[in-house]
């Protein structure tokens, strides 16, 4: 029997290798091999790095990588990306150039890793340094003509940046930057800090701690200054069976001088205008008019106002003059003084209705709830108590309000309206 055996031991030897290569043909067929790329870059994760080391620079953060590997096992990867792990181990690396082979796992099986887009890494590490500088704040453009810029406040004063060593020694200064935008109201802003070297040049590589401050830069009105709002004095009346809906004024504020402080502040908050002929008039009007100015006051900027006036057939329209103003939600510890204190409103609505409306049916009111001691320039709220009546214009439809703290003595009576 061991004589048979010797003698046919290549026909077994043949048998058996046809056997599995039978038995790989069947399977591959079944589930054969496919080479290709995977369908997203692998990011690739840095382990090892020590606490005081950063890269001088960026490394890359991603590598495509091509398999190959059975179909079952495509579909496993495609459904779980993260089967597929590219590391850079830099466990024990010190400060200087180093280049590394990048580590591609698969946790599935069979698989063939075919290629590498970035197989090796090239990297620097410099020593971890941090230091404190103080903020510089750049300001640029200008407050509106009659208004100065008070000291800035910056909160807080200094920032701790921290990075590569040779990135931080570039650095030489922190800026913040404001646009004031010929701004009239004081700038209370969250602003973004930057780390420049000498040339003005962002340094990258580099974090900043905060990485935003807090801005306050007050901004006040020079003495000899102020604004005041812009009336449209109208004269005539528009032709039988038009009226007017409304007259609207650009700007509706304007900036008043006078080498007399004195005299500035003794003026209404309201500036009106050379009288605007509606004589007849049928069709809408846009023009420009002279603002009538006070002896001994100017006006800053330019010297007329624009005006529209819109002119409709009637439905109908009513003017109500000298309107007084209600002010709600003034705070108990404030007074308030408003200028001018009554204000004309245009109304239309049916004929019938306008003719029976009353004062009492019509208030207006500005709305003082939350505000604080300062200087506003508000837009008055009309109310009407009946019915198809709507407010086309108010005039002026900008009012200057004083809040100030109240005083021991009883405030005077608040205007009232006209009988």
């Amino acid at each position: 029997m061991l004589r048979w055996i010797v003698k046919n031991y290549r026909t077994f030897l043949w048998a058996f290798a046809l056997a599995v290569a039978v038995w790989v043909s069947s399977v591959t067929s079944a589930d054969p091999d496919q080479t290709r790329a995977l369908d997203k870059p692998i990011p690739i994760q840095i382990i090892g790095q020590s606490a005081d080391l950063v890269f001088s620079k960026p490394i890359a953060k991603d590598v495509s990588v091509t398999l190959r590997a059975p179909s079952s096992i495509w579909t496993l990867i495609e459904e779980n990306p993260n089967l597929v792990r590219a590391t850079l181990d830099i466990s024990g690396l010190g400060a200087g150039e180093h280049t590394l082979n990048l580590q591609v796992q698969v946790d599935a099986r069979p698989v063939q890793i075919v290629s590498i887009s970035q197989p090796t890494i090239a990297f620097s590490l410099e020593s971890l340094i941090s230091k404190t500088m103080k903020v510089d704040l750049r300001v640029s453009g200008e407050a509106a003509v009659g208004y100065q810029i008070g000291e800035a406040t910056l909160d807080p004063l200094r920032v701790v940046l921290s990075g590569a060593q040779s990135q931080v020694e570039k650095v030489s200064r922190i800026r913040a930057s404001v646009d004031l935008n010929r701004i009239r109201e004081s700038l209370d802003q969250t602003v973004k800090v930057e780390a420049l070297d000498e040339r003005g040049q962002v340094v990258g590589g580099i974090t900043l701690s905060p990485d935003t401050i807090h801005v306050i830069l007050p901004v006040s009105q020079r003495g000899g200054y102020r604004d005041v709002a812009v009336k449209v004095v109208t004269s005539g009346r528009v032709a039988s069976g038009y009226r007017l809906t409304d007259i609207s004024v650009s700007p509706p504020v304007v900036t008043i001088y006078s080498p007399n402080p004195e005299l500035i502040n003794n003026l209404p908050g309201v500036l009106e205008t050379k009288p605007l002929d509606l004589q007849n008039a049928e069709d809408d009007i846009i023009t420009r008019l002279e603002l009538d100015l006070p002896q001994g006051v100017s006006i800053i900027g330019e010297q007329m106002v624009f005006v529209q006036a819109g002119i409709s057939p009637i439905e109908s329209s009513l003017t109500l003059t000298s309107e007084g103003i209600d002010v709600v939600g003034l705070d108990e510890k404030l007074d308030a003084q408003i200028s001018p204190s009554n204000v004309d409103i245009i109304l239309s609505g049916p004929l019938s209705v306008l003719e029976t409306l009353t004062r009492q049916s019509v208030r207006v009111t500005v709305d003082l709830t939350g505000m604080t001691e300062g200087k506003y320039q508000l837009t008055p709220k009309v109310e009407i108590l009946v019915a198809n009546v709507k407010v086309e214009s108010i005039l002026p439809n900008t009012i200057e309000v004083i809040l100030s703290p109240a005083s021991a003595t009883p405030p005077a009576p608040t205007p009232t309206r006209n009988p």
